[in-house]
Order: structure tokens, then sequence, then C-alpha cells
């Protein structure tokens, strides 16, 4: 199984605005609907890498422990669903609902959002604080299919228990590891 890692976005960013359809819901959602008092966790997801399988629970513990207590989360599905046709919106509805998704599934259907976010793989995990501003752009922990490390969220629900008692968030940010995000054509440099 290949894997790719994320790329880099620098610490401070702005987070960056999008209006995309909910795969459940049919909804548009832009930042203002998705986001928390205290911060807002950006994922990038599919519904067929196996990183974002082995994970897509944690995912879901780590997003219902969080956001009651003010953070905001969303998962983007920016894949080209002419070559991966398991990514396409109607089977998104399907994989959040198996899944139990608490937050919303959008469809990022002109890849724009994830040229914005600078997104490489699935899964992808971006942190933003109150004040909008990027403080976490890494994994969720370090396991990975097969490789036997334990599966807790660890290095999203530091990042997010630091911002929660006002703390410099833990480094060093390890980046993310999964499928490369299925591009429609080469992304711009």
């Amino acid at each position: 199984m290949a894997h790719t890692a994320s790329n880099t976005l620098p610490l401070g960013t702005e987070i960056i605005d999008f209006e995309l359809p909910d795969a459940i819901t049919a909804n548009l959602h832009s930042l203002v609907d998705v986001q928390g008092e205290l911060g807002t966790v950006v994922m990038f997801l599919c519904n067929h890498c196996p990183y974002v399988k082995h994970v897509v629970d944690e995912i879901v513990r780590v997003a219902n422990d969080y956001r009651v207590l003010g953070f905001g989360f969303v998962a983007i599905s920016s894949n080209d669903v002419e070559q991966y046709p398991e990514d396409h919106p109607d089977l998104m509805w399907q994989f959040a609902r198996k899944h139990n998704f608490t937050f919303p599934y959008l469809y990022d259907r002109t890849q724009e959002v994830a040229r914005n976010y600078k997104a490489e793989c699935t899964p992808d995990f971006y942190l933003f604080d109150g004040e909008q501003k990027l403080v976490y752009h890494g994994q969720l922990d370090s396991s990975r299919p097969g490789n036997g490390h334990s599966l807790n969220g660890r290095e999203l629900r530091e990042a997010l228990d630091a911002l929660l008692g006002s703390r410099p968030i833990p480094g060093p940010q390890k980046p993310s590891v999964g499928c490369t995000i299925k591009w429609k054509y080469a992304p711009k440099e």
C-alpha cells in the first residue's frame, strides 16, 4: 500500500472559507456553519482509502468527545469520482451513516478547497483556533494499517487539549500519512 505525507501549511495561516454540499443532507455548508467557538478541525477524508478506514471510528470518537467542549468538525472529500467511483457523494452518505458521523461530510467536486488547503493525502487534519488561525496540521496518531501502534487519536487530542487549556500546542507536529488525493489534473504549484 503506497502512502503519501501531508504538505506543510504554515502555522498561523487563516482558515479558508468554503461552501460545499453535504453528502448526508445535500445542504450547502460554509465555514460559519461548522466552526466551533474554541476551534475547528478540518479533515480531508474519502471512502476508499485504507488509511481512512483504519482511523475513521477514532475520528468519530474524537469529534464526539470535543464537539461538546466547543470545537467544530468537518470532513471533506476531494477525490476525482471518475477515477474512484467509490468516493462518489452517493456513497459518501452511506459511509458517513455506517460510521455514525456527527459532523458534515462535504464533497469538493472542483477540488478547489483541497488545493486552497494544500491537502495532499487522506486522512489529513487541520486544527484552527478560535481566532481561525492554524495551530496544528498533522496526524491523528501514529497508528497505520498493520503497524501495531495504538489507535487513540493522541496527537490530535493533545492539540485540542492544549487549545482547551490555553497552552502551546505540543511539538513536533508530524505530518499525516495516507493515500494521495486523486486529482482530476496535476495541482498548480
